[in-house]
C-alpha cells in the first residue's frame, strides 16, 4: 500500500503541519472540511498543501514523517521552495470547490 508524508500550511504561512497517510486526498479532505474539531490543523486553520512525497509503503512515509518532525522550519521550507516556490494549494484542483468533497 502506497503512502504519503505532506505538508500543510495555513493562508498567511505561518503555522506548517506535518502529516503521512495512506490516502492524501481523502485526509487533505478532512483537514479542508474540519473533520477532527479539536485537530492541530483546525485551530490554526492549516488547509493548503504545500508538499508532499509518495512512497511505495506507508511503513516509509512514516519514517520520512518522523524525519521531518525532528527537522526544523527551515528544512521544511526548504523542501517546499524546492518544487512549490510560490507556497500554492497543490490540492486546490483535486476539488470542486464544494465543501464536502468525499
Amino acid at each position: 500500500m502506497k503512502g504519503y508524508c505532506y505538508i500543510l500550511t495555513n493562508k498567511n504561512k505561518t503555522v506548517l503541519y506535518v502529516g503521512a497517510t495512506n490516502n492524501l486526498e481523502r485526509r487533505v479532505s478532512e483537514h479542508k472540511n474540519g473533520k477532527y474539531k479539536n485537530a492541530f490543523t483546525k485551530k490554526y486553520n492549516c488547509t493548503l498543501l504545500v508538499y508532499f512525497e509518495e512512497f511505495d509503503t506507508i511503513k516509509d512515509s512514516f519514517k520520512r514523517e518522523r524525519q521531518w518532525k525532528a527537522g526544523n522550519r527551515k528544512r521544511k521550507e526548504k523542501l517546499i521552495n524546492s518544487i512549490n516556490p510560490e507556497w500554492n494549494d497543490l490540492s486546490e484542483s483535486w476539488f470542486d470547490g464544494s465543501k464536502e468533497s468525499f
